[in-house]
């Protein structure tokens, strides 16, 4: 995490236990080279602490809220209703539901306080951290510019991967 006091994007969970899933988004910013803040805040137990939380974030710069809870899982919808910025949300597994009540709860928001929702887990939550990096590109060149070559080396990596598969299945088949 930067140590830079002006965030672009504030990570926020609703409990401790869910920090080695969000950290999956914390990396891609970090590997990217946005600067974050991160927070543990509930919508149940502390919705005043959140309020304010994403209050000062506005205030301070803050362009997308990622956020991340299990079960009922209203956390990015309280985030929504309090700014119009971009809130993508990341069900996580805290119950026997396995995250698909979070996935239900994130996704079902209100007509008017949208909330995108990723997928279940450490995948949503670092696809989270790239669309927040793709949603920030859309005014920063040089972000953009990243986004590309990682895409590019993505896809060289499959390729790659291809060569070594068909190499394997040579070795396999005794060809």
């Amino acid at each position: 995490m930067s140590n830079d006091p002006k965030p672009l994007v504030k990570i926020l969970m609703g409990s401790d236990s869910d920090l080695p899933v969000m950290a999956e988004a914390a990396r891609i910013l970090d590997r990217l080279g946005v600067v974050y803040d991160l927070e543990v805040t509930s919508a149940h137990r502390s919705p005043e602490r959140t309020r304010e939380i994403v209050e000062s974030a506005v205030q301070s710069g803050v362009k997308v809220f990622v956020a991340g809870a299990g079960a009922a899982a209203h956390l990015a919808g309280v985030i929504a209703s309090h700014t119009v910025l971009p809130v993508l949300g990341v069900p996580l597994s805290a119950t026997d539901l396995q995250g698909l009540d979070a996935l239900l709860a994130t996704a079902q928001m209100p007509a008017g306080i949208p909330v995108g929702t990723l997928a279940i887990g450490k995948a949503g939550a670092a696809n989270a951290g790239w669309l927040a990096c793709g949603i920030l590109a859309t005014s920063d060149s040089a972000l953009h510019r990243k986004l590309v070559q990682e895409r590019q080396a993505m896809a060289a990596a499959v390729e790659r991967k291809s060569a070594a598969a068909r190499s394997r299945l040579s070795e396999i088949l005794g060809k």
